[in-house]
């Protein structure tokens, strides 16, 4: 939340100052770009509502808790950047092209903008700090596109878009004041809304993904099968599927096979051993339901992420059966085709 915060502080101190110089110059551009950082002020405020709502207990209602707050208010930020960023822009783009002005004290309006690049540089700094701390080796379109907390991604979104806007509104100005054409004062101010549309866009697009519900990563669910296929209760994972009910929580449910000669206590005492496993390899895995079954390979669905996860890992086929408890070796019996598939 760090990257939050400095967006925040950045962003008010940037809109304020903006509004101020679109006062003494009435360009477009700079009331576009005031816009823009009044846009950003507010989805950073609804980021930190929707984090404060989201670690609400759970209720009966909602069993599973709120975490899901988090991209719903994530979404919201997608379509205010759109509203009320990229239409205003667009709009007032449109209006001063059609009835180009001149621009007032262009000076102080450049002087704005330099100050608020240096401003916009260290929050987006920041954010690039914090997401470094997660993103590990993957690239910053892949950390974007599959990252499940949707803070960074709207903060990096922003501050690379609000840095992007500043150029244009820059350029715009400039040429204002050096062929006295308000056209392309107009023209800067629409540039800056379509950035902002595209922005909007990709954030809608990553937010409705996570709201529809998104599984743990790959690498996440290879280490939930490993973990339950340490010990000598499960004999492999059938099936498996994961879902992020919270950036910080998953929901874990998978059928495993056990051994055919133990007995129901035995089976109860291997699936508790099995989940201390997945929690002590997997924290977020909060919520964990575990169906006991017999394996039978005939009926293997390869498309299975738990298989697809044994895969990677080298371990498929299927591993020779172990001995139970009573140096008996457990296999599979036979079934008739006709039973109902797992």
């Amino acid at each position: 939340m760090r990257a939050v915060f400095a967006a925040l502080g950045a962003n008010l101190g940037i809109a304020l100052t903006k509004f101020i110089a679109f006062l003494f110059t009435g360009s477009a551009s700079m009331l576009a770009e005031s816009v823009h950082s009044v846009a950003d002020t507010g989805n950073e405020v609804l980021l930190l509502v929707g984090r404060g709502r989201s670690l609400r207990p759970p209720s009966d209602e909602h069993p599973f808790g709120f975490g899901r707050e988090r991209y719903f208010y994530g979404f919201v930020v997608s379509v205010m950047l759109f509203t009320v960023g990229a239409a205003f822009s667009v709009y007032d783009g449109i209006h001063k092209i059609l009835n180009p002005e001149t621009i007032r004290a262009p000076q102080v309006a450049l002087i704005v903008l330099a100050a608020s690049a240096v401003l916009e540089t260290f929050s987006l700094r920041t954010a690039i700090g914090e997401a470094n701390k997660v993103r590990g080796n993957r690239g910053w379109g892949t950390f974007i596109r599959r990252t499940k907390a949707p803070e960074l991604p709207v903060v990096l979104l922003e501050d690379l878009a609000a840095l992007i806007g500043l150029g244009f509104a820059f350029t715009g100005v400039t040429l204002t004041w050096i062929t006295g054409d308000g056209w392309w004062d107009g023209a800067g101010s629409l540039a800056i809304g379509l950035l902002l549309a595209t922005a909007a866009a990709i954030l809608a697009v990553e937010m409705k993904s996570l709201l529809i519900g998104e599984a743990a990563s790959a690498e996440v669910q290879q280490m939930i099968v490993t973990a339950l296929e340490d010990g000598p209760e499960v004999d492999r994972v059938i099936h498996m599927r994961t879902v992020h009910i919270s950036p910080d929580a998953i929901l874990v449910a998978a059928k495993i096979a056990v051994r055919p000669a133990d007995t129901a206590a035995q089976v109860a005492a291997g699936i508790d051993a099995a989940e201390r496993r997945v929690r002590t390899a997997v924290p977020i895995a909060e919520t964990i339901y575990l169906e006991p079954d017999i394996y039978r390979p005939s009926r293997a669905d390869q498309t299975d992420p738990s298989v697809r996860a044994a895969q990677a890992r080298g371990d498929d086929p299927p591993r020779p059966p172990r001995e139970g408890k009573h140096g008996r070796t457990s296999r599979s019996p036979r079934r008739d085709p006709a039973q109902d598939p797992q």
